[in-house]
């Protein structure tokens, strides 16, 4: 019988319905239950199912294992369950020994108090679970003893290339590499697909530790949406190759310096300039919604209405740039001007890959006059802000791909102000405990770093932050 896909996610939602009070799924109900079809769902450890699974796994463990006393979960690390013609459960835990022999039966077996008895193992399992039938079974069990990390106090940093390497396959690497995948909803076409992108994952781990040991602001670096992806992948995929090509640029009129002096701090997203942090997804169109973010912001001031304009004009109908494999501000400038204006995203909504231009002067919502291109001293840069709204830059994006939080400040060594690849808005600027900062929106979702924001740190022209800001003018 053939299921089209809208039949298929209601028979997967009756299914989760009739499912629910037999695996406690009533519990966390702001979360989804399933997803997708066979996509994985991270765990409670309160979960009745889960624990019903885990009892399992446990009484499975002990049964085959040689050793003379019962062990027991004495942490749970990480579950997950999908949904695959019953339920399957993925769980990473620690079982430790207890005081009770096999031989004997006892209602409670307590923990060795003595750390040297307390014997413990790192274990994957996989339990199928098939709730109607009231069947379990062990897919899969692996376990390798669990190792006290010693920790020791230096100020040296090491090259990861000469460190002692880490088992690819280790228990815990696995767990963090199942939890990224869970979060990021991420799935691979093959178990070939998946080593590889593990082997990327472990690699980038290690990168992200060395930025971070090298950091000079309050930044937390470490797993992102982007963490199976390789630096070539990342950039080809995100960034903006365009931008570094200077001879490439066309020559835009100064814009005329701010009244008064730049304020102590200054948000735009205090004021209703701002509009929701938007996804770019994989096409390398950075440079169309930091274009369309100053537009918005700057038909805010002019008219006080906050329009949500169209990338996928820019994208489908700027002859100037290459849509999803680059583009600069200052051309996105013209090609508006020469369209006549932008369409709201309503009206032209954002498809992520280039179509043929679909534009109607009819249903142009907003307009510009001019473009303009800003001083690059940061002073200046930050005094125009406040005055005049969000201000189009681009930057070096060396720190980006695994930030997390904080104010970001890499070795200047490391972001060439001349290697310009990544488009984004000025929204404020202030201070967090003492680090003068920026206030950044990017285009990678709300799922990137804080809430969709970068924060940069402010002062000494930073990966470039001052080479290319520019602004739209509506008279």
């Amino acid at each position: 019988m053939d299921v089209g896909p809208r039949r298929s996610v209601i028979l997967w939602l009756a299914l989760a319905a009739l499912l629910g009070p037999v695996l406690g799924l009533g519990e966390d109900l702001d979360r989804p239950l399933f997803g997708p079809p066979g996509s994985p769902i991270r765990l409670q450890e309160s979960d009745l199912g889960l624990q019903k699974a885990l009892q399992f796994a446990e009484e499975r463990y002990n049964l085959g294992s040689n050793a003379m006393h019962v062990r027991r979960v004495s942490k749970l690390i990480s579950a997950s369950k999908q949904l695959v013609k019953g339920i399957r459960y993925t769980i990473t835990a620690e079982l430790s020994n207890t005081q009770c022999k096999k031989s004997s039966v006892l209602r409670t077996c307590d923990f060795y108090p003595e750390q040297h008895k307390l014997k413990t193992e790192v274990c994957v399992f996989e339990v199928w679970d098939i709730p109607w039938q009231g069947t379990s079974t062990l897919l899969k069990q692996k376990c390798q003893p669990a190792v006290e990390r010693q920790l020791k106090e230096t100020n040296k940093v090491e090259d990861p290339s000469t460190s002692e390497p880490v088992e690819p396959e280790s228990v815990e690497l696995l767990g963090q590499f199942k939890e990224f995948m869970i979060k990021y909803n991420k799935v691979y076409s093959s178990q070939e697909e998946a080593d590889h992108r593990l082997k990327i994952f472990h690699q980038n781990l290690k990168t992200a530790e060395k930025i971070q040991s090298l950091d000079q602001g309050s930044a937390e670096y470490g797993v992102t949406k982007f963490s199976d992806l390789t630096e070539e992948e990342f950039r080809s995929t995100y960034l903006n190759p365009l931008l570094s090509q200077w001879t490439l640029h066309r020559p835009m009129k100064p814009a005329p310096p701010a009244r008064g002096p730049a304020p102590a701090s200054w948000d735009w997203r205090d004021h209703g300039a701002v509009s929701p942090v938007k996804n770019q997804g994989m096409c390398g169109s950075c440079w169309a919604f930091s274009v369309t973010g100053n537009i918005e912001g700057q038909w805010f001031l002019k008219n006080g209405t906050l329009l949500s304009l169209s990338e996928q004009e820019l994208v489908d109908c700027d002859r100037l740039d290459q849509a999803c494999g680059g583009g600069l501000p200052s051309n996105a400038y013209e090609a508006i001007e020469k369209l006549g204006g932008l369409e709201t995203e309503i009206d032209y909504s954002y498809k992520g890959h280039k179509q043929s231009c679909d534009f109607s002067s009819g249903k142009v919502a907003a307009y510009i006059n001019s473009s303009l291109e800003l001083p690059k001293d940061e002073g200046e840069i930050a005094a125009w802000l406040a005055e005049n709204g969000p201000v189009s830059m681009a930057l070096n994006a060396f720190a980006m791909q695994f930030y997390r939080r904080g104010v970001s400040h890499p070795l200047k060594i490391f972001c060439n102000p001349w290697m310009i690849d990544h488009a984004v808005l000025l929204v404020g600027y202030g201070e967090r405990r003492g680090i003068p900062f920026w206030a950044i929106k990017n285009s990678w979702g709300e799922d990137y770093g804080e809430q969709g924001y970068y924060y940069l740190y402010r002062g000494s022209n930073l990966c470039g932050i001052n080479k290319m800001c520019s602004s739209a003018l509506i008279n």
